[in-house]
């Protein structure tokens, strides 16, 4: 499975580092959740393809308008079942049967290189990668991890995660941002208590 991590913009043009903890959480951010915190990304079959080759190495990287709608579909569902989940809301079930249905799909077959038999060597299907992207969702959203699937603890951020932190205490979205904010907000207001 692909490292996890994206670039999110910021509303001045820069950019700064997010990591959701799991691909799937990823693939959510670039749009599925339709909030502001959350720009569409991926919003060409272009923009489509370089996300995912550079994820899934090897890639068969051609997208077509059905492969954009696909994504979408699945990126929604996953967004929607990762605020639920965030928040102890019921999960639509229709959004469970998306994921269910996306990770049923072949996934991309592992294989070492360097047989001389052709199985498996063929370049991975965009729809392969959909595959693997929803049954990281099913392992991330499932009982396991329910626990850690949690939403920035700042007032003014959205962003879903999965706490990957050994000791599961993760709170921000981000230390470079959420929690460097916090910080800075509480050593003012500290100073200003002691004046």
């Amino acid at each position: 499975m692909p490292d996890a991590g994206l670039w999110m913009p910021r509303s001045d043009g820069a950019r700064w580092w997010f990591d959701a903890g799991t691909i799937s959480l990823d693939f959510a951010h670039t749009g599925g959740f339709d909030d502001e915190e959350t720009p569409d990304l991926l919003r060409t079959t272009d923009e489509l393809a370089t996300w995912f080759a550079a994820r899934f190495p090897g890639l068969d990287a051609a997208c077509h308008s059905r492969d954009l709608a696909d994504s979408r579909v699945l990126r929604g569902a996953i967004a929607r079942l990762a605020r639920a989940t965030a928040s102890g809301s019921a999960r639509a079930e229709t959004d469970v049967d998306l994921v269910n249905l996306f990770a049923a799909t072949p996934d991309i077959p592992p294989s070492l290189p360097g047989g001389s038999r052709q199985a498996g060597r063929g370049a991975p299907r965009f729809a392969q990668a959909l595959a693997e992207v929803a049954r990281d969702a099913v392992r991330a959203l499932g009982d396991t991890h329910a626990g850690r699937i949690r939403e920035c603890s700042a007032e003014d951020c959205t962003l879903v995660y999965l706490d990957t932190s050994r000791a599961g205490s993760r709170r921000w979205c981000s230390m470079q941002r959420c929690g460097n904010r916090a910080k800075v907000r509480a050593h003012r207001a500290r100073a200003k208590s002691a004046d």
